[in-house]
């Protein structure tokens, strides 16, 4: 594929679909995000009288909140019980988004032409652990025989594929908080290659559990000192950032070639200019201080998209409100932009939302598309007393700023020192 077949012909966005902390759908979380609204919430899912970390990003339920979850609004009675909640989360999403898009393959050739790529950074977490409990109290032969596949990591593609009819490749990366950014990228490739007409991409995540809030608390990287203020604990970019806060939901993009979308009547939302990803061959769970492999990811992308530095108009970084984390992230981003500062928006949407995992890059990317769309960038929530190294950039301390807004730059960066880059554009 030559760049110039990339520029004259490029991917686009056409549908997108939403499910976070901050409730169903693309508008509203837009609006409650543009509108300061936190999604973080002393949650009910356990008891969680025993953990340092009370708090979680917990997608709404339809009962409490009219813009909440209710699975069978997506989903038969039948086929919800073969699904752990990250599955539901992400068929939600993908309903969303192919219902913009309009695309619902019809003859053979196009469901062969249509991937599916749905990344998680842990699958059905709550399912293997209550499938564990069983076993303890009451023997293996009280098992669902859906249990393994409601589990399964790449469980969210394959239901999205039965129930839309998409044929062609399928994906399901499993690179933790990098998992949807990649999953983004792997849609984009395979339609640069040919492989594809169209690209439904994203990622699910729901693990709201005792072992993952209990592990990552052991680990000391959840936030800890906010449980009576929940919508205080993230904070990216603040001094007062001590771990993140754990979270759920879903987002998908539906992408093709602007040539296909225009034959087909689609409206196109933006472009998927640049894509990079990068190993840190570092450490398992922390980034080298300098921001060394982000670095690289974001010149890759930069280098796909054929623009220079000084065209990037904000930044929705990955960062997660640790210390560790958003100092490498800022670090990496100083280093590459160099010479940018209040010109240039640097905001994490996780002061909103709390980190979703293997799902962040894809709500972020759906919030980068929207930024450019209205050209506002989402306030950096929770920012009192800034971290002087980032504090160069425009960081819209708690609050939205208008911005001409042509390029969007997305990190997404894993534990396994995994960095994956995503920029988006203007049509």
């Amino acid at each position: 594929m030559s760049n110039l077949d990339a520029k004259t012909d490029p991917i686009v966005v056409t549908g997108m679909g939403a499910v976070s902390p901050l409730g169903v759908g693309v508008d509203v979380n837009w609006s409650r995000l543009i509108d300061g609204q936190s999604g973080i919430v002393a949650h009910d899912r356990f008891d969680t009288e025993a953990f340092a970390a009370k708090i979680a990003g917990v997608v709404p339920a339809k009962q409490d909140d009219a813009h909440g979850f209710a699975a069978e609004d997506h989903i038969s009675p039948k086929e919800i019980k073969k699904m752990d909640i990250f599955i539901q989360y992400g068929m939600a999403a993908a309903d969303e988004a192919l219902a913009q898009a309009g695309w619902a393959p019809q003859t053979d050739h196009e469901k062969e032409r249509s991937a599916i790529v749905i990344a998680t950074g842990v699958g059905g977490f709550p399912a293997m652990t209550a499938a564990t409990r069983t076993i303890d109290s009451r023997g293996p032969r009280r098992l669902s025989p859906f249990v393994v596949p409601s589990f399964l990591a790449n469980l969210a593609a394959g239901h999205i594929a039965i129930k839309h009819g998409l044929k062609g490749p399928s994906g399901a990366p499993v690179t933790a908080c990098a998992a949807s950014a990649q999953a983004i990228g792997d849609g984009l490739r395979l339609l640069l290659n040919g492989e594809a007409d169209v690209a439904v991409c994203g990622g699910a995540e729901a693990c709201v559990d005792p072992v993952s809030i209990g592990g990552f608390a052991a680990a000391k990287a959840l936030a800890t000192k906010f449980n009576e203020t929940p919508s205080e604990a993230s904070r990216p970019f603040d001094k007062e950032h001590a771990g993140f806060v754990l979270s759920e939901g879903a987002a998908v993009l539906v992408l093709e070639r602007l040539s296909h979308a225009e034959k087909r009547g689609a409206t196109p939302l933006a472009i998927v200019s640049g894509y990079g990803t990068t190993s840190d061959a570092y450490h398992l769970t922390a980034s080298a201080p300098d921001g060394e492999g982000g670095q690289r990811a974001m010149k890759q992308a930069l280098a796909m998209a054929g623009i220079q530095t000084g065209d990037i108009s904000y930044i929705n970084a990955h960062s997660t409100s640790t210390p560790v984390g958003d100092a490498a992230e800022i670090a990496g981003i100083s280093a590459v932009f160099d010479g940018r500062g209040k010109d240039l928006p640097v905001t994490s949407t996780k002061s909103s939302t709390g980190h979703l995992l293997g799902a962040a890059g894809a709500i972020e990317a759906v919030y980068s598309i929207l930024a450019i769309r209205n050209n506002i960038v989402p306030g950096g929530m929770n920012i009192i007393d800034p971290e002087p190294e980032a504090d160069r950039f425009e960081l819209a301390p708690n609050a939205p700023i208008e911005w001409d807004i042509k390029h969007v730059l997305s990190n997404g960066f894993g534990f396994g020192g995994v960095n994956a880059t995503l920029i988006f554009s203007q049509i």
